[in-house]
C-alpha cells in the first residue's frame, strides 16, 4: 500500500484518534446532515477543479518539511473515479534543491506519476486494490457520497471550524479495514455543509506524521478528456516498480 502515499499526498503530531464515546445526539444529527448533503452533491457529481496546497509534517523533525501546491482535477467516468494532480511546486527538504513539478493521475486501474525532469514515469498497477484507491478518492470528499464514507471508514462528527472563509463541519475518520489502518490511521475532512465538498483534509499516518490538504477556488465543472492525459514527449522513459 506504499503507492497509497504518491496518490494521496492529501491529507499533530502524535495520534488524535477518534475517541470510542458514544456521540451526542446533536451531533448524530449534524453528522446525518452533512452525509445526506454529500450524498445530494454525489447524485449530480460530473467534475472539479480545485487549487491546492499539500502540507507534509514530520514527527522527528517536529516541522513541515515539504509544501506542495497545484491544481487537481476529479470526474466520473462511467462508474469509476479519475484524478489528475498538477503539482506546480514540488517543495524541496533541502533550500539547495530547486523544487520540479510533477503530475499524478489514476485511472483505468493505474497510478502514473509524471516527472519532466529526467522525463520519466513511473507506473503503479492497483487493479488488486482498485476499491482501496477510490476510497481515498472518496474521502477526498470530490464526488463521493456520505454512504461512501460510510462503508468505509467509523464516521464521528468533530463540530464546525472556520476554513478559508467557510463554516466548515469537521468529520473524523477512522478506516475500518486494517490494511488501510496500516497506512491512515485516521483521516479528518472539513466539509462545506452547503456544497457537501471537502475544503480541508488531513491524514495521520501510525509514526505520528500527517498530510494537510487544503483546497481553494473549488469549481464544479465538465472536466475535458485532455486534462486526464500525461504530457509525456517521444524519449519519456517508463519505470514499472511492481512489474
Amino acid at each position: 500500500m506504499k503507492v497509497l502515499s504518491v496518490i494521496v499526498p492529501f491529507a499533530l503530531a502524535g495520534c488524535l484518534c477518534a475517541q470510542a464515546t458514544a456521540p451526542k445526539a446533536a451531533d448524530s444529527s449534524k453528522l446525518d446532515m452533512v452525509l445526506k448533503k454529500m450524498d445530494a452533491a454525489a447524485s449530480s457529481f460530473r467534475g472539479t477543479q480545485a487549487d491546492f496546497e499539500w502540507d507534509t509534517y514530520e514527527k522527528v523533525i517536529d516541522e513541515v518539511d515539504d509544501v506542495e501546491t497545484g491544481t487537481i482535477y476529479f470526474r466520473r467516468n462511467g462508474k469509476d473515479i479519475e484524478m489528475m494532480a498538477e503539482v506546480k511546486k514540488a517543495g524541496a527538504s533541502a533550500a539547495t534543491l530547486k523544487p520540479e513539478p510533477k503530475y499524478v493521475l489514476f485511472n483505468a486501474g493505474k497510478v502514473q506519476m509524471y516527472q519532466p525532469k529526467p522525463d520519466e514515469v513511473t507506473v503503479y498497477d492497483v487493479s488488486k486494490n482498485k476499491a482501496d484507491f477510490e476510497n481515498y478518492l472518496v474521502v477526498l470528499g470530490f464526488g463521493g457520497s456520505g454512504e461512501d464514507l460510510r462503508r468505509g471508514f467509523d464516521v464521528t462528527y468533530g463540530g464546525d471550524e472556520k476554513v478559508n472563509g467557510v463554516n466548515a463541519a469537521k468529520l473524523q475518520l477512522v478506516p475500518k479495514s486494517e490494511k488501510v489502518r496500516n497506512t491512515y490511521k485516521q483521516i479528518i475532512l472539513w466539509i462545506d455543509p452547503e456544497r457537501g465538498i471537502a475544503v480541508q483534509q488531513q491524514l495521520f499516518t501510525p509514526d505520528g506524521n500527517y498530510k494537510l490538504v487544503k483546497y481553494s477556488s473549488i469549481q464544479e465543472k465538465k472536466i475535458p478528456d485532455d486534462v486526464f492525459k500525461l504530457k509525456t514527449t517521444g524519449k519519456t522513459h517508463t519505470l514499472s516498480p511492481n512489474g
